[in-house]
């Protein structure tokens, strides 16, 4: 009995050293033909994987968590909408260090960590936009859903609607902030690959914990946002 309960203490504290390792994070598997990218904010994630000529191929993601094992809930996948609704379980899943560099292991990939931090990291939901001068608040709890990825320096964006399992679009790359500015630098657009190589730069802050941020979008448009830490 006193066994079986230091291998369930043991267990457990395994997970909560994993899930804390996990959060906000990003890591990237490098192949001779594509690019593999994980991001982790604290319990959401999102998976793209674009070519070496930065042409979009696919992604997916929405809830994890390390509670008993490693498992996945698909909010959205561009390749298969049967998938949405789904939950993926993993059952070789561990973050190993070689010489100083971090390791995500998913069963036969290995991907390395990206070791930068920012401000930023987490998972935001577009809450206000901009147009004609007005700002147009939504609702983040409804099923359609713009949301950004930040972590470890990367940063993905995902447009889609849960019930309708609908997948509209994503784009990222890397990001820095710094002095109130905010870069991103794309490196994948699944809706206009040549939008790929651009940096656009916006002024940022964060009110009353909502991130707001203005500049020009990748066409010259003026543009400004407001984005929602998503909390469930």
């Amino acid at each position: 009995m006193i066994m079986h309960s230091l291998l369930i203490f043991i267990f457990l504290n395994i997970n909560n050293f994993f899930s804390s390792d996990i959060q906000n994070t990003s890591w990237v598997l490098e192949s001779d033909d594509d690019f593999e990218l994980r991001i982790y904010s604290d319990k959401f994630f999102t998976v793209v994987r674009y070519d070496n000529n930065n042409i979009f191929i696919s992604t997916s993601g929405g809830i994890f968590s390390t509670d008993n094992g490693y498992y996945e809930l698909l909010e959205y996948n561009s390749l298969d909408s049967s998938l949405v609704g789904d939950t993926l379980f993993y059952s070789n899943v561990n973050i190993e260090a070689i010489n100083g560099k971090e390791y995500l292991k998913i069963d036969d990939k290995i991907f390395s960590k990206n070791i930068e931090k920012s401000q930023l990291s987490g998972s935001w939901l577009m809450s206000g936009i901009e147009r004609r001068g007005e700002m147009r608040m939504r609702d983040v709890n409804k099923p359609r859903k713009t949301m950004k990825i930040l972590a470890g320096n990367r940063f993905q964006w995902i447009a889609y609607d849960i019930s309708k399992k609908g997948f509209y679009g994503s784009g990222g790359g890397t990001y820095s902030t710094k002095n109130g500015k905010y870069v991103e630098n794309i490196e994948f657009f699944s809706r206009d690959k040549e939008t790929v190589g651009k940096s656009l730069e916006f002024d940022f802050e964060i009110k009353e914990g909502d991130w707001h941020h203005r500049g020009f979008s990748s066409k010259g448009d003026p543009k400004y946002e407001i984005w929602t830490k998503r909390r469930k």
